[in-house]
């Protein structure tokens, strides 16, 4: 990619500013621009839109969203360090690229959201990666701001998020995704493409928000989740004893003693409205 915007390698850039991945942010440096534009692309056309990043880093995927004609990126980065590097592609394109130091899980990224169309496109950072999904999932109004996640994650993590009940990645998760997206594994990669490489396999997972999704409460389905996963093994009955257990999915037609596992989106959806 360097041919393509003129830009050093990454590889120098990285010596140059002394960005040794730490592993307390959660950081590995994505080296391999290929890579960078492939994710890019998975977003789709690129053109006038507002692209959100979360923990740039170097900056190897920002290049990638820039060269492939994003109107402005916002990258939200915690890591001070990675300034200077971000700000030399920020100076090569002018007037495209903001960067905000800050803690991702604390930015309020639709307050940042203008009229043209926005996507969030992230290497995020594995420490903070599911919560930030959680809280792009659970704005009370829908269709969301956004339209479209392109996100990297651990496979493990990336399995549980396109999990339905056939799956036995199956979980809180992915009845949460389920729910408001339609969401989808793109590619896995492997470890030998970051800096330093990771122990797990990497995977790019697309989701687009499903313009009705079931009605539902969002705070009574995160309650009826986390209690019916957070005794997985046990029968519904008794997992979900302390929302109302056998009345409760007597009212909604559900057999007491299956599982949370074995339940479909829909059926969360009933449970939950009958709270």
């Amino acid at each position: 990619m360097a041919a393509i915007d003129g830009l050093p390698p990454l590889r120098d850039v990285i010596a140059r500013h002394g960005l040794d991945a730490r592993k307390a942010l959660g950081q590995n440096f994505l080296l391999d621009l290929n890579l960078t534009q492939k994710i890019a692309r998975t977003a789709g056309p690129l053109e006038d839109v507002t692209v959100f990043e979360v923990g740039p880093g170097p900056g190897g995927l920002t290049r990638a969203i820039l060269s492939l004609g994003a109107k402005k990126v916002i990258a939200v980065e915690r890591d001070a360090r990675c300034l200077p590097a971000l700000a030399e592609i920020a100076d090569h394109y002018p007037g495209r690229l903001e960067v905000i130091e800050g803690d991702a899980l604390k930015t309020d990224f639709e307050a940042m959201a203008s009229d043209s169309p926005v996507k969030i496109i992230a290497n995020l950072p594995y420490n903070v990666g599911t919560q930030l999904l959680i809280n792009w999932l659970l704005p009370r109004t829908w269709p969301p701001f956004w339209q479209s996640l392109t996100l990297m994650f651990q496979r493990e993590v990336g399995l549980r998020i396109v999990a339905d009940e056939s799956d036995d990645h199956y979980g809180r998760l992915g009845v949460l995704c389920g729910w408001r997206t339609d969401a989808h594994m793109a590619f896995d990669v492997p470890p030998q493409a970051f800096t330093p490489p990771p122990k797990v396999t990497s995977s790019v997972v697309h989701l687009v928000p499903r313009p009705q999704p079931l009605e539902c409460d969002v705070e009574k389905l995160e309650r009826v989740t986390q209690a019916a996963f957070g005794q997985r093994r046990k029968m519904l009955r008794q997992s979900l004893k302390s929302l109302g257990g056998e009345t409760l999915l007597g009212k909604a037609g559900i057999d007491p003693a299956r599982r949370a596992e074995t339940l479909s989106v829909e059926e969360f959806c009933r449970i939950a409205n009958l709270l």
